[in-house]
């Protein structure tokens, strides 16, 4: 026996378009809902944490290199990353003026290189670890602050320190800079 092929008529193929424009008008909705949904909420942000209405300026000083390995592009280099994070992520103004509501100031005081990983009775992973100790004043308040922010950054063993600090230079700026800014601004 043959089968005979089925053809769709007029009540199938009806029914196949209500299918396809009742999945369309429920996209549609679904779509519609979520925009509305996502209109109404407040975005929130982390620009301001923890910073009191009346304070308006803040001098950002000079980061010393104090360490026993002094490498002459990181203090000045990390001093205007820090200070980018505070002018972009707050609505703090940058002032030189001694009387800046906010006075952050510090020093590089740890730059040295260990051993992290050894492999074949040989070094395979070199640690570099930056420490710098950062002094925030307040001067609505009188208060002074004192943080110490710390991080290590692995490097390859058949690398220079040279080279490590070439390869890590955004990756130190960008962690030291957002350690710095949580530990003043967000109190972390």
């Amino acid at each position: 026996m043959k089968k005979e092929k089925h053809t769709p008529d007029k009540e199938d193929r009806r029914q196949m378009v209500e299918r396809k424009l009742s999945a369309s008008n429920l996209t549609f909705l679904l779509l519609t809902s979520c925009i509305f949904l996502l209109s109404s909420c407040h975005v929130y942000s982390f620009k301001d944490v923890s910073i009191p209405p009346e304070v308006k300026t803040v001098k950002i000083g000079m980061i010393e290199n104090k360490a026993r390995y002094v490498d002459p592009q990181l203090a000045p280099q990390l001093r205007s990353r820090v200070e980018q994070k505070i002018t972009g992520q707050t609505r703090l103004t940058r002032t030189n003026n001694d009387d800046a509501h906010y006075q952050i100031s510090g020093y590089i005081s740890e730059n040295i290189i260990t051993t992290a990983g050894i492999s074949s009775q040989q070094a395979a992973t070199n640690r570099l670890t930056i420490g710098v100790h950062i002094t925030f004043r307040n001067t609505l308040t009188g208060k002074t602050e004192e943080y110490d922010v710390s991080r290590n950054f692995d490097f390859s063993a058949n690398l220079t320190r040279q080279q490590a600090e070439t390869q890590l230079r955004d990756e130190i700026l960008r962690n030291l800079s957002d350690e710095i800014f949580n530990r003043i601004f967000s109190n972390w």
